[in-house]
């Protein structure tokens, strides 16, 4: 299930709601508690009340219902008031305006910093979230945290593998690679075999970037509250560079945008062979490449060096509670049920990919026979990645706006002679200087 990767390269509405989001901060009423026993989140739930939920996750439906029946004196409503960007603009004009916003918001874990700086979720820490760490995987979790606070619960993870055409590996000869140096042999082994075979597409993807930098342990972003650094300086950004590099040199990526009709067309004619992404994937194969059931395959990520075992997360978003939430304590006990309660196995029932150790542990999950690759059981390395996952990745608090230029300043070195290191520089020069703009303490 893709809750965020398609919206990853943002347009110009996207600066517009960072902007809003420092410089409102502290505008916006708090209309609730901040902190709540659980004796007190029952006591709302038998007085009933309602709570509006601003999101787009199309298994929230049904939790909805199923809660409402649990807690007949409640009402749910769902609303979609648009995904990603038209979602977040018009939750930071809520938050500015004090008023018109929901109890409860998806929010991407790329872009929640922006609502947490700019105090426009609550920290839910008060209301029991604090301990709740040992039942999520470290990624997420760790996308949810900062500031000794709980900004939202998450909802789903996106630990990353490696999904491939088995059918054209094996048609061409080629073994699946295992490292990354293995991944750009097997990109040229395709390519010699069949000159319209790409082992995959990038135009420059700040998601991907991101993902795989984080994989490879570079941390450019350190962030503490409003004070950031940015450093794409570092190993781990240099063993990525390294590899994409010569990816971009010898034209062994598609050109073709991600999430477009052409793209899904590609991996259905094998003209794209496989894609590096998280474990909510295969609903979106299943739906944009159903003629690829049986042929694909899934495979852990290729490791930077033989005999690592580094994974990173790539999509994924929580539920927060904005800080002018009428009903604060159903609001909290409904992100519970849909993250940690029942609320999280109707949601697996439905193609989710969960964020909770429980169900990554589970036998029934572990073992369950996917259909579309093959019956293999690849809920099993999804997990293994789940687990795999540093917990020290940090977002910038502005990560929205930064994805939204990343095609105009990275994106250059893949229509261009201009080095990928370099264009990681320019990125850099770019978002921090956005970054002092806005107020915050760039170093």
């Amino acid at each position: 299930m893709n809750t965020s990767p398609r919206r990853l390269a943002r347009g110009i509405g996207t600066a517009l709601v960072v902007v809003l989001g420092l410089t409102a901060c502290g505008s916006g009423g708090d209309d609730g508690p901040t902190s709540a026993s659980a004796a007190e989140i029952q006591a709302a739930l038998d007085e009933g009340g309602s709570i509006t939920v601003w999101a787009w996750e199309p298994t929230l439906a049904q939790t909805a219902v199923d809660f409402q029946e649990l807690h007949p004196g409640v009402e749910v409503e769902i609303v979609n008031v648009g995904t990603g960007d038209d979602q977040y603009a018009a939750l930071q004009n809520a938050h500015s305006a004090g008023n018109g916003g929901p109890d409860v918001a998806q929010i991407e874990y790329f872009a929640l910093g922006q609502f947490s700086v700019s105090g426009a979720v609550s920290d839910l820490a008060g209301f029991g979230a604090g301990d709740l760490e040992d039942l999520f995987s470290p990624g997420p979790w760790n996308s949810v945290t900062g500031g000794g606070g709980v900004h939202a619960l998450p909802m789903d993870s996106g630990p990353m593998a490696l999904f491939y055409n088995q059918d054209l590996f094996e048609e061409h000869g080629v073994e699946v690679p295992t490292t990354w140096e293995e991944y750009l042999d097997a990109a040229r082994a395709l390519q010699a075999a069949d000159p319209d075979v790409y082992i995959t597409s990038d135009n420059g993807e700040a998601g991907l970037t991101t993902s795989l930098i984080w994989q490879a342990g570079g941390r450019p972003f350190t962030v503490d509250g409003t004070s950031v650094e940015i450093d794409f300086s570092d190993e781990g950004t240099a063993r990525y560079t390294e590899i994409w590099q010569q990816l971009i040199d010898e034209d062994l990526v598609s050109p073709i945008n991600s999430w477009t009709d052409e793209w899904y067309q590609g991996m259905a004619d094998g003209s794209i062979a496989s894609l590096a992404t998280g474990a909510w994937m295969p609903a979106n194969l299943s739906s944009g490449v159903p003629s690829g059931a049986g042929s694909w395959r899934v495979a852990p990520l290729p490791q930077w060096a033989a005999g690592e075992s580094a994974e990173a997360e790539n999509g994924g978003s929580g539920l927060a509670v904005p800080t002018a939430s009428g009903n604060k304590l159903l609001a909290y006990a409904f992100i519970d049920y849909v993250t940690t309660g029942e609320g999280v196995v109707t949601r697996l029932d439905a193609g989710a990919f969960p964020a909770t150790v429980a169900e990554l542990e589970s036998e029934e999950f572990l073992s369950a026979e996917l259909p579309y690759f093959g019956g293999q059981q690849a809920n099993q390395i999804f997990a293994d990645a789940a687990a795999g996952v540093a917990d020290d990745w940090s977002y910038l608090p502005y990560q929205a706006y930064a994805n939204s230029i990343f095609n105009d300043t990275v994106g250059q070195a893949y229509v261009s002679d201009l080095p990928l290191a370099d264009a990681l520089g320019r990125w850099e020069d770019s978002v921090s200087a956005y970054g002092v703009d806005q107020g915050f303490d760039v170093g």
